[in-house]
């Protein structure tokens, strides 16, 4: 398993790079779909590249801070923990596709998570054999899994929090 754990932080990398570099300019080329899709465009109002370098950047951190301790801390917990944030960056990965597939448009996000979604599974199903899947390691998968919606949650407010105070109501 340890040969998987420092994959994590660099497939995330690889992955929000794509997203930083690429969605302000995808935005101003498509502004209607903040109209047609609200859902989904929601988190990218008022979208600012240093708002969401920011964001990305909070959202890292736990990401590398979990697979360091577990790279050189190896256990059940720090495992689940890990394998859950690995989960939740594949189910990341998915949500881009999905969201690409409804509005019928590459979004910035789509190539690194064509890439990196094949290799997480793999990396998934090859860590399997590591895990001791009994009631401790699943509530900490589980509750590795709330902590990384709850950061998505808080990376998000830091965004629009950040967007606010340096940038008003300007948009993009």
């Amino acid at each position: 398993m340890k040969d998987y754990i420092l994959l994590l932080p660099i497939l995330f990398i690889f992955h929000d790079m794509e997203e930083i570099i690429g969605f302000g300019r995808f935005f101003k080329k498509n502004p209607d779909l903040f109209e047609r899709f609200p859902k989904i465009t929601a988190a990218y109002k008022n979208y600012h590249t240093d708002a969401m370098a920011i964001a990305v950047y909070e959202e890292f951190i736990p990401f590398f801070g979990i697979s360091l301790l577990t790279y050189f801390f190896p256990g059940k917990i720090l495992n689940a923990l890990w394998f859950a944030m690995m989960l939740s960056f594949a189910a990341h990965l998915v949500i881009h596709l999905g969201q690409s597939i409804y509005i019928r448009k590459c979004i910035p996000s789509l190539i690194t998570s064509i890439i990196c979604l094949p290799v997480s599974g793999i990396i998934l199903i090859n860590c399997i054999p590591y895990m001791e899947f009994d009631a401790q390691t699943m509530i900490c998968i589980i509750l590795g899994i709330v902590l990384m919606i709850a950061n998505l949650k808080l990376a998000h407010m830091l965004m629009h929090w950040f967007n606010r105070k340096h940038h008003g109501s300007e948009t993009i």
